[in-house]
């Protein structure tokens, strides 16, 4: 479908058929929610004001946080993203002041994150690690039975584009007999899915695998920054904490299930000789059709580049886990989810080194530097690096895209 929107028209990321949800500030003016169209973004609250948005979800997908928005649930996105696809489609008259150009606007974190939870469901992160660690048993005996995560920060995520500051923190490597205090010297990305929670479940009722599909309201990239000395040091016995609680940086649109259902696949077959999966995370339909068709790539660009250089190129069918699955382990244990929520994927790494999501992978733990194209070399990030998440999904010559997961080390 085309759009009087001319910039939407073969737009590698914000076509016709995304119209993802966010909020945004024009310049000098306050926080509102708004849909990418091509290079511009439809004011919501101004197309409810002036009658060609109605009802109470277009009100809700106005405000300058979205939580109400995607509590209301699938019937809601549908219901806006039919009467946005009639205002903005070819042949609808043109109705350009309820446009901002996004370059003249700033982007805000799209909702109130009440808690965020980050997954390790991308195997091949996890085994590559593992390997780094535990050469003989690089998976924990737990990984194949249920979706491993841990209760990460809300209150560090922040949207692309804000400086990353480099954290201290104990730091003990092997060659030294008792810990330091300082900066991390081996900052890291981590390549993830962000996933966000629509509708929830009260407290001590779990969503049923079957239904955990309706309770997810988009997804966005999400780069969960990890200081890995710092880790390594405080992580025993109750896992991460301060090297993981101080930033964490999502792409601020929210891609919704709707735009992404032709790009939905199977969860791929577990390799023979894996455990079954229990019957609370199984779902016949959630294997057929809940993993995503996604292709996701990593830039970095030191101070002394003039353009990114791609560093890797994964895909989100490695998850081992689907993101139904997460949400359903989730509350299982009688934990209420709420809308807004955010989770990570975890690390997304392909069985190929062109395709690994960290540099820890990418290094070797640091014993293999990478060598970059203007002769530079790295180990683990360094003050002034930017590094840069993009992703998109492909078929028959439509394009989906998550827009940029940007930030910059800052000392």
């Amino acid at each position: 479908m085309r759009s009087w929107v001319a910039s939407a028209n073969g737009h590698a990321d914000f076509s016709m058929a995304n119209l993802p949800h966010g909020v945004f500030a024009p310049s000098g003016g306050a926080p509102r929610g708004g849909v990418a169209i091509g290079d511009a973004i439809l004011d919501v609250g101004a197309a409810v004001a002036a009658g060609v948005l109605r009802g109470a979800a277009a009100e809700a997908a106005a405000l300058p946080a979205l939580n109400r928005f995607l509590g209301m649930g699938a019937l809601a996105r549908q219901d806006v993203r039919g009467q946005v696809t009639a205002l903005l489609a070819e042949g609808a008259p043109a109705r350009p002041e309820l446009l901002h150009e996004a370059s003249a606007c700033s982007m805000r974190l799209p909702c109130v994150i009440g808690d965020y939870t980050d997954f390790y469901a991308g195997i091949q992160h996890a085994l590559n690690v593992g390997r780094l660690l535990r050469p003989d048993a690089p998976l924990m005996p737990n990984y194949k039975y249920l979706p491993v995560g841990y209760h990460g920060r809300a209150s560090s995520v922040r949207p692309s584009g804000v400086d990353v500051r480099r954290p201290s923190g104990q730091r003990k490597p092997g060659s030294e007999t008792v810990p330091s205090f300082g900066p991390s010297r081996n900052l890291d990305y981590e390549l993830e899915l962000g996933v966000w929670i629509g509708p929830g479940n009260e407290l001590g009722s779990p969503i049923q695998i079957g239904a955990a599909s309706g309770h997810v309201a988009g997804f966005c990239l999400l780069n969960d920054w990890s200081a890995r000395d710092i880790q390594g040091w405080e992580y025993q016995p109750l896992g991460p904490f301060l090297a993981k609680s101080f930033h964490t940086t999502v792409s601020p649109w929210i891609v919704t299930p709707e735009a992404l259902a032709p790009f939905r696949m199977a969860q791929a077959a577990r390799p023979e000789g894996d455990p079954a999966i229990l019957p609370h995370l199984f779902d016949a339909a959630d294997q057929a059709s809940g993993a995503l068709d996604v292709v996701l790539e990593v830039f970095i660009q030191t101070p002394s580049m003039t353009a990114p250089h791609r560093l890797s190129v994964g895909h989100a069918r490695h998850l081992y886990w689907t993101v139904g699955q997460m949400v359903s382990h989730h509350s299982s244990g009688g934990c209420d989810l709420r809308p807004g929520d955010l989770f990570g994927t975890g690390t997304i790494s392909s069985p190929e080194p062109e395709g690994w999501g960290s540099l820890l992978e990418l290094s070797q733990g640091g014993r293999a530097p990478l060598a970059l194209p203007d002769g530079e070399t790295r180990r683990f990030l360094e003050n002034g690096d930017t590094v840069i998440f993009r992703a998109r999904a492909e078929r028959d010559g439509v394009s989906i895209g998550f827009g940029e997961c940007r930030g910059t080390v800052l000392g």
